[in-house]
């Protein structure tokens, strides 16, 4: 059960959040920080590095009174009040500490903890108050990266086993988010970890069921942001929600879907003001085929190399991946022609060397600003005429690249960022608001 920022943003969340755990026997609770807890942290992180101490020090007495306000709201009596102004002023001597001490990237990750790390214990303290036995993991002990940034479940496993078989209730809370690097030292899973801390868990526990709990009743067919009548899907695969995470769906973290997926553990996404509401099922095979969903991705960079050389030779293809993999640049959409290849990064961090680089092997074209559209579902399978529909919905907009048939889970377009709402909007009109649609399963 992995319960995000908003479902613990004040005390009356954090009660039906913990009613939520005492109703099950055996569960493994991933909770992230206070919602908003977060983004403060990384205001102080800014200050400390930039050697603003009274600034940084003002912005965490903000969250101290937060948090001190939350368990004035929560706990009834004054032994448990008492108990829970302790967990605040031990981490307030850990970051007054840290903020005294010159700035390291270590020391950034291990402020940036810090929410997670009190909320955590707050849920936990709340529980005990209402007689709920529940045992508390830290998360830097169970959750480790290696050289590359990539877990393994089979050592999450071990450390989790270890733990686990001791005597204790079944219910065990860790932190979501924040895990150790391959030395040991403080690290994290990057901001919306904690579904990922979540999948990890359930896939080396075998869990029966992940659950997330969220502010939002499923998965939307679109961006309720910008579109309107968008409807929660109620079934994907797993392959369909990882494409949506990737591609721009924020409910999910991109990383999430994989461990789940591989040892086949259903994803239940579930609104915790309304736990009866069925929300989205992410499972091996969706409930119907067609289009499910559209997402979208801004801050795209599309970068087009043409040369000769391409014709009637092998290894070309070859030595452009190998540019972008020397410098960890992941690419996204990938489209060729005889004499050209054109890719798109959302990472420029790297763009001046990468561009340098492929100029070795033809002429190269930078565009910026784009924005990726991805329509989402089982849609190379025996239906006919979605790609038809798609593309007459995309006639008065400029259209960079189109890549089909690379899954047959999505067709993902690249278009100018300033045009891609009422992209959205079109799709919608085409795709699931007029008469040619299969019945939407909202």
């Amino acid at each position: 059960m992995k319960f995000g920022g908003t479902s613990l943003e004040n005390a009356g969340m954090i009660k039906k959040a913990a009613a939520l755990v005492e109703g099950e026997r055996d569960c493994f609770v991933v909770c992230s920080a206070v919602a908003g807890v977060t983004d403060m942290l990384e205001e102080i992180s800014l200050a400390w590095e930039r050697e603003e101490k009274g600034n940084a020090e003002k912005i965490f007495g903000k969250i101290s009174s937060h948090f001190h306000n939350i368990c004035c709201d929560l706990y009834e009596t004054p032994l448990f009040l008492g108990a829970s102004e302790k967990i605040i002023q031990s981490n307030s001597v850990v970051v007054k500490s840290l903020l005294n001490e010159k700035f390291t990237p270590y020391g950034r990750d291990l402020l940036l903890a810090q929410g997670e790390t009190v909320t955590s214990k707050i849920i936990s303290l709340y529980l005990k108050s209402r007689g709920t036995t529940v045992k508390l993991i830290n998360a830097f002990d169970i959750i480790w990266m290696d050289c590359n940034r990539e877990p393994s479940i089979n050592d999450i496993r071990t450390r989790l086993n270890s733990i686990t078989k001791e005597p204790s209730s079944g219910r065990f809370l860790t932190q979501g988010y924040i895990c150790s690097d391959y030395n040991g030292n403080p690290s994290n899973l990057g901001r919306g970890g904690s579904d990922y801390t979540a999948t990890l868990a359930g896939a080396a526990l075998g869990a029966e069921m992940i659950e997330i709990w969220t502010d939002i009743d499923g998965i939307r067919n679109n961006d309720p942001r910008v579109v309107n009548e968008t409807y929660p899907v109620r079934r994907l695969s797993f392959r369909e929600a990882s494409e949506l995470a990737y591609f721009g769906a924020k409910i999910l973290h991109p990383e999430c879907v994989w461990p789940a997926g591989k040892y086949n553990i259903p994803i239940q996404i579930k609104k915790t003001v309304r736990p009866e509401v069925p929300g989205t099922l992410v499972c091996r095979e969706p409930e119907r085929k067609g289009v499910k969903a559209v997402c979208a991705k801004d801050g795209i960079t599309a970068i087009r190399i043409e040369s000769g050389r391409m014709l009637n030779t092998y290894g070309f293809l070859s030595k452009i991946f190998t540019i972008f993999e020397n410098s960890r640049t992941p690419i996204d959409v990938v489209t060729t022609s005889e004499v050209s290849v054109s890719v798109t990064i959302d990472n420029t961090g790297s763009l001046q060397r990468i561009v340098s680089e492929l100029k070795s092997l033809g002429e190269v074209h930078v565009e910026n600003n784009l924005a990726i559209v991805c329509v989402v579902g089982d849609i190379l399978e025996k239906h006919k005429g979605h790609a038809v529909r798609i593309l007459h919905s995309l006639k008065p907009f400029s259209v960079k690249m189109i890549s089909y048939g690379g899954s047959r889970n999505n067709i993902t377009i690249v278009v100018p960022e300033k045009e891609k709402e009422k992209i959205l909007c079109s799709l919608n009109k085409f795709l699931f608001l007029n008469s040619l649609n299969v019945k939407k399963d909202g």
